[in-house]
């Protein structure tokens, strides 16, 4: 059985951007700012890739789904990302990391951190990307 842990969001699920009304709205309980370290991002065609990288940082959103609303979600950003569990052709993985919330400035400096699913780069598209992809050097792909 997944986990129903909340999702790390980094581009255009992010409140505001188009795929978030799509497919967010009305599905999430909550939505905050966070922070995913050791993980930097690259520009892609209109959507970026967060890729493992040590001391890098990720800006974004944590959501986390109405439980009533959790596995309809999951199967509708697993299908967005073009993501199947153990399928060697996924250009992206979803995997779990810690991700720190921001919250209402509690949180930060504290170390506290929460367990979310993130879509990365496959392995094969991280590879490309290290080579001759176009790192976005403030970690938020808004202000790229």
């Amino acid at each position: 059985m997944t986990p129903q842990l909340p999702f790390f969001v980094y581009g255009t699920l992010r409140p505001g951007e188009p795929n978030h009304a799509l497919f967010l709205r009305g599905r999430t309980r909550t939505e905050e700012p966070g922070r995913l370290t050791g993980s930097v991002l690259y520009d892609g065609p209109g959507y970026p890739w967060a890729v493992k990288e040590p001391g890098g940082l990720v800006h974004g959103d944590l959501v986390t789904a109405l439980p009533e609303r959790y596995e309809e979600l999951l199967v509708a950003l697993d299908r967005l990302e073009d993501y199947a569990p153990g399928d060697p052709r996924n250009l992206y993985e979803r995997v779990e990391r810690e991700v720190i919330p921001a919250g209402d400035g509690t949180a930060e400096g504290t170390g506290m951190t929460v367990r979310a699913w993130v879509y990365v780069a496959a392995p094969a598209v991280a590879a490309r990307l290290r080579a001759r992809g176009k790192l976005i050097e403030s970690g938020d792909w808004r202000i790229r």
